[in-house]
Order: C-alpha cells, then sequence, then structure tokens
C-alpha cells in the first residue's frame, strides 16, 4: 500500500514575493517561481507551499484577500498559474496553496457591499458588526486585542456619514473577520476549494486554522495568553469535518492535503483537529520557539509524539516560516533582551532580540536542519534557510511595510526581516533576484552582505549550507523510510548537552555545547556532519551528524532511492 505522498514530504514555502522576479517590476511573481522549478528539484524537495497569489490590495502582503478564487497580476495571470502548475508537475513538485478562511481583504465585495448596506442589512451579517458601548457607541464592543496588539475593532462611517457601527478584524483593519455563522461563508469556501482543486493543485494549508468562529456573545476577554473567545472554538470543527469529506471526493485518484497551521494552547487541542475525519496535518511550530538547548529540543519533540502519534496523524515539522526570525539569527543570539511589557511574550521566542553571533548561529541552525529531516514524518522548510541566511535587522524604518511594525507602535520588529527577497547571483543588488536589467529595486532593500549568500556562490561549495540541505534531503530519501514512524533516544554519559536518537537503521546526533563529542562505534559510521570533522569521530561543537548502524550495499541504496522518489511522483 502506497502511503499518501504528504505524509513524509519536505515543503518548501515559497513567499512568492520575495523567492524570484520574472518580469523585472521588483516584485517576485509566477514567472520567476517558474524560472527556478529546477532549483528546487535539484535541492531535493518534494513540493512547493504557495504564498496567497490571490487578488489583494497588500496590506498584509496577500494574507488580506479581496477574491479568493483569481490571480494578482503583480504576480501574473490564470495562463502562468497554470503553466507554473503544469511545469512543476512534470518535474515531480507537488504545489500546496495557502488558504486564509478566518478574514478576507476590507476591499473584498462582500465586505464594500456590507459597508454600503448599513447595519441590520444581510451583508453585514457576513461580517463581525456590532454597535459600540457607550452612550454614543464610542467605545468597542469588547476589549479584544488584534494579533498585533492593538485594538481588533474599527469604527466605521455609515453612508449618512455618521459614525456608525464597528468591525471585528482580529489581524489589520484591511482584514475583517468573516462570521462564519452565517451560512454564505461556508458555502463560498466550498466553491473555493473546488475552483482549486478542479484546476489541479495538490492541497491547502490553511492559515489561522483555529479561527474562524468567535464565541458568540463576544464577552470580554480576560486578558491571559490565550483569547478563547476568539480562538478554537468548538464549532470550527465541523467546518474540517465537512472539507475532510470535500478532499475525499478527489480519491483514489488523488491524495489532497490539507494542512492546519494551529496556534493552541495545549497539545490535546492540537490533536483534536487531527482526528480521523478532521484534517490529515497539522503544523507543529513549537520547535521554533525553542531556545537553542537539548532539553527544551527533546521535550517538544517528545510532547509532538504523545500528543500527536496516537491520531494517527504524521507530525508536521516546522522550524522557520515568513512570521518569524530566521535560524541563523534566532539561535545566534549570545544576549537576549526584552521585549516592552505590552506586546504578546511570544514575540520574544519567534521574534528574539539582542546581539548576535552569525557564526555561531550558522553552525547551530545547520546542525537544527540536520536534526530537523532525521524526524519521522513531513517537514517544511521556509526559502532562503537553505542558503543560512540571518535576518535583515537594520532596515530603514521608511522601508518597512509590515503592519506588526506599524500597528505596535515600532515596538515590535515585525517580520519584514525574513521577507527580503533572496539573493541569487552576482555581488550587489539586486543579486539576480530579478530576471535581466530590471529599473526597479527589489520591493524590501537587501543588504551588502547578501553577496556571500548567493546560491551562485554556494552551488559548488561542498562546504555551504546549501550543499548540505541538498545532501541531507537526497540522503533522507535513501535512508529514512516512512514505516519508521518512532525515534529512540539514546544517551551519552557524562554528557547532558547531547541529543541523540536511533530511527531505523540512522543515528542522528546533535551536540548542543562547545566541547567536541566522540562517536561511540556502536552508533555506525558517519555518512553525513553539519560541519567538516576535523578528528576521526570527533563531531565538532554546535553540530550534527547522520551515522548509520550498518553500511547498506549499493542496490540495496538504489532500490530505496527509487522507491522514495516514485512514491512522490504518484
Amino acid at each position: 500500500m502506497t502511503l499518501p505522498w504528504w505524509r513524509d514530504a519536505v515543503i518548501y514555502q515559497v513567499y512568492l514575493r520575495s523567492f524570484a522576479d520574472g518580469d523585472g517590476d521588483g516584485i517576485g511573481d509566477l514567472a520567476g517561481l517558474r524560472s527556478r522549478l529546477d532549483y528546487l528539484v535539484e535541492l531535493g524537495v518534494d513540493g512547493i507551499r504557495l504564498s496567497p497569489c490571490y487578488p489583494s490590495p497588500q496590506h498584509d502582503h496577500g494574507y488580506d484577500i479581496a477574491d479568493h478564487t483569481g490571480i494578482d497580476p503583480d504576480y501574473g495571470d490564470f495562463e502562468e498559474f497554470d503553466d507554473l502548475l503544469a511545469k512543476a508537475h512534470a518535474r515531480g513538485l507537488k504545489v500546496v496553496m495557502d488558504l486564509v478562511p478566518n478574514h478576507c481583504s476590507s476591499r473584498h465585495p462582500w465586505f464594500q457591499e456590507a459597508l454600503a448596506a448599513g447595519p441590520g442589512s444581510v451583508e453585514r451579517e457576513r461580517f463581525l458588526f456590532r454597535d459600540g458601548r457607550g452612550a454614543d457607541g464610542s467605545l468597542p464592543p469588547n476589549n479584544w486585542r488584534t494579533q498585533f496588539g492593538d485594538p481588533a475593532w474599527t469604527r466605521v462611517t455609515e453612508p449618512d456619514g455618521c459614525s456608525g457601527q464597528w468591525y471585528l478584524h482580529m489581524f489589520d483593519a484591511g482584514q475583517p473577520d468573516f462570521n462564519w455563522r452565517h451560512p454564505d461563508v461556508s458555502t463560498m469556501f466550498d466553491g473555493i476549494l473546488r475552483f482549486w482543486f478542479d484546476r489541479g493543485i495538490d492541497g491547502f494549508h490553511v492559515s489561522t486554522a483555529h479561527g474562524l468562529y468567535k464565541h458568540s456573545s463576544l464577552p470580554d476577554w480576560n486578558g491571559d495568553f490565550f483569547n478563547s473567545y476568539a480562538w478554537n472554538q468548538p464549532e470550527v470543527h465541523e467546518i474540517y469535518r465537512h472539507w475532510r469529506c470535500i478532499i475525499d471526493e478527489y480519491r483514489p485518484e488523488r491524495e489532497l492535503a490539507l494542512v492546519g497551521d494551529l496556534s493552541v494552547p495545549t497539545m490535546i487541542d492540537l490533536a483534536s483537529y487531527l482526528r480521523q475525519d478532521e484534517l490529515p496535518q497539522g503544523c507543529y511550530g513549537d520547535l521554533l520557539e525553542q531556545p537553542w538547548n537539548p532539553d527544551q529540543f527533546r521535550f517538544s519533540i517528545d510532547r509532538a509524539f504523545a500528543g500527536i502519534s496516537p491520531t494517527g496523524a504524521t507530525i508536521t515539522w516546522v522550524l522557520a516560516n515568513h512570521d518569524v526570525h530566521r535560524a541563523v539569527t534566532r539561535y545566534g543570539i549570545i544576549r537576549h533582551q526584552g521585549y516592552h511589557g505590552s506586546l504578546d511574550p511570544v514575540i520574544g521566542l519567534i521574534r528574539p532580540r539582542g546581539p548576535v553571533d552569525v557564526s555561531l548561529g550558522e553552525r547551530r541552525a545547520r546542525a537544527a536542519a540536520l536534526l530537523l529531516f532525521a524526524l519521522p514524518g513531513s517537514q517544511y522548510v521556509y526559502q532562503g534557510e537553505e542558503l543560512g541566511l540571518p535576518e535583515v535587522l537594520d532596515i530603514p524604518d521608511e522601508a518597512r511595510q509590515d503592519p506588526a511594525w506599524f500597528r505596535s507602535g515600532a515596538l515590535d520588529p515585525g517580520r519584514d526581516g525574513c521577507r527580503v527577497p533572496l539573493p541569487w547571483s552576482g555581488k550587489e543588488a539586486d543579486y539576480g533576484f530579478s530576471h535581466g536589467k530590471s529599473a526597479f529595486s527589489p520591493w524590501l532593500p537587501q543588504p551588502e552582505w547578501f553577496a556571500k549568500y548567493t546560491v551562485e556562490e554556494q552551488w559548488e561549495e561542498e562546504t555551504s549550507t546549501l550543499s548540505l540541505y541538498r545532501n541531507a534531503l537526497r540522503q533522507r530519501r535513501k535512508v529514512f523510510r516512512p514505516e519508521n514512524d518512532r525515534i529512540t533516544w539514546l544517551d551519552v554519559e557524562g554528557r547532558h548537552d547531547v541529543l541523540a536518537f536511533r530511527r531505523g537503521d540512522v543515528v542522528c546526533v546533535v551536540l548542543f555545547g562547545d566541547a567536541p563529542l566522540f562517536l561511540p562505534r556502536e552508533w555506525g559510521s558517519v555518512m553525513l556532519t553539519s560541519v567538516p570533522m576535523t578528528r576521526d569521530r570527533w563531531l565538532p561543537n554546535n553540530s550534527a551528524a547522520w551515522l548509520w548502524t550498518h553500511t547498506p550495499s549499493r542496490s540495496t541504496s538504489a532500490t530505496r532511492f527509487r522507491e522514495g522518489w516514485n512514491a512522490r511522483r504518484q
């Protein structure tokens, strides 16, 4: 029996605006992505997660969607999209799109109709419009805060010119939340799913999958770390049971992916979305919140197995995405500095602040990559991590575009630093980002130090981070089998800075400390290390290794490679 392709796939997250520019306007697009598909094949990934390319005013760079079944002209058109999809499939790459069901753009036709229709209208019932509190309605309907830390309600001017009702937006004011209790919303998204599935995509990554429904009475929030009235409402599970029926309509000819982006308080909550009749997968982002510490990494990994494995779902591991500082910077901070107390404490984990030792961060990020690819399940890799890019921390204020920066009053550094357009080649901006000569600068400025991180610079360099990723992904296909979905921890006497486990025939060991580690001979022969070893079987500080417990024959390796590759192409 062939397992669904997504159970052990490595998916590359493409933040389209910053990946590659095909028409020279300084903005990444579908043509640019199509021109780099061979790069992704050579890298060794199984598919791509495509950030929103729908029509949008770009208040939150595509996550404010004005038309869920269109293509934004900045990115191309349906001819470009269909060509990209065909060429990706011809190369054995799956295509998973981002779906954003919690909210839309304030430019969405429904919201514009709601503004024009006025209070009490059917059009307003599709969103969460409420009268304000106070004698003149000048106070928000409740005390909820957005994900950016500011008030979650915006007052509108009614058609008669007077100040009127308020609408809820758990993100930017340009992203009004849908009222999922209205049947029109569910019906619309049924059509959206079928539209893109019929067009040929291979699945959806569901953004803010724990959102959608809000508590029916919209009560005040008590101010703790998780607003349980705005998120994780019990009714949301009915949506995913229904969507699971929709994707099952396409079986057995197609195995469609549906992976939820879930930020919920407990593993019990997370597991509740992964029941047999709901989401097949849910992203496990807990690891990317952990500092460089073996105990906390191990606890996080154990937590995932204990909470997710009993559901029958495989774990979907994430170490980076478009909302967090890059791994090199997170792991390279040598002295953490706190943020203003008004900000969500999680920001200090995913976008930490303090002086950075980039060299140390690079070593640790490379080791973390080997750990990631050795874990059973599927992995999502954010673009540019394979280049070892640090976070761009010094973007000029006037160039910043992230609403997290503006809405927090510049207290939150925001997400622009991990979204700077990728460096492909050359020694100066735009580092090959735009196709050919361009009169336009990239939409976010690239630093001069990008020159040493380009794909061109790293491609033939055996010790580069890019080469490490290529080698790791190639070896992953050879030595790890999907049915080896458990790990066994291995202890090293006297060393509390080591994390080691066995998965099938392979031992993965990560050294978190500064003193070298002698690799026990019973662990097998060294097949891959995150940095070169200068002494036989001595693993250098802040690095990782994979070891074979026995050396397979050439035919066995080749057979496993073909089996894994063919399974992923189905």
